[in-house]
């Protein structure tokens, strides 16, 4: 009876030391976990914090300049991150000598192109063909102050317009002017509110 208690005992304790090997087990399994996923996490919000420092912005629209492509209070992702300017792109300009405040426009002509204006027709051309511009609103009016365009838009600069062509204070008038690209904080990519408008800013 001895021998058989003892034999019992041992089994006892080997099952109990079983239970605790298994229970450490999943109490490491589970410190594991938690610190794999907050590991994870941290890697997630510094490329993020990273993303939105260097590479991506949120950028709201003031005034009526870019309407109708662009409204007052619209919020947009910008992107600048190796951006060269090209025809077409709206982006976000930093202040320059003549004004306080970054503002958004279209890039018209860059570097190296030959721009004109023909404000009796409103047709604006470039490189000598006429642009089909189906995103503005308006004419293309002369404003006051008239900028004089060079022979050809000079290197490092741009020639931009918001789409309200008139109501847009922008390079065709000296109180703005040809824009130095190194002014240029980024493209326009994605307009995120309002929800109902959520999508490209490009048609």
């Amino acid at each position: 009876m001895s021998e058989s208690k003892e034999k019992t005992k041992t089994s006892q304790a080997e099952a109990e030391d079983e239970v605790i090997e298994i229970e450490e087990e999943e109490s490491i399994s589970v410190t594991s976990f938690i610190f794999e996923w907050a590991n994870a996490f941290m890697v997630a919000l510094i490329v993020v914090v990273l993303l939105l420092t260097f590479v991506f912005r949120q950028v709201t629209v003031s005034g009526t300049s870019m309407t109708d492509t662009l409204n007052d209070k619209d919020r947009l992702i910008i992107s600048s991150f190796m951006y060269t300017p090209q025809y077409g792109d709206i982006v976000v300009i930093s202040h320059g000598e003549n004004y306080s405040d970054p503002i958004i426009k279209r890039v018209i002509a860059t570097e190296g192109q030959s721009l004109s204006i023909n404000y009796d027709t409103g047709e604006v051309s470039v490189d000598g063909v006429i642009l089909d511009e189906t995103y503005i609103k308006g004419t293309t009016i002369k404003l006051r102050n008239p900028t004089e365009i060079p022979d050809k838009i000079p290197a490092g600069y741009v020639f931009v317009m918001g789409d309200n062509r008139e109501g847009s204070l922008d390079s065709r008038s000296t109180e703005i002017g040809l824009i130095p690209v190194e002014n240029i904080i980024g493209k326009a990519q994605l307009r995120i509110y309002p929800l109902s408008q959520f999508g490209s800013v490009y048609a």
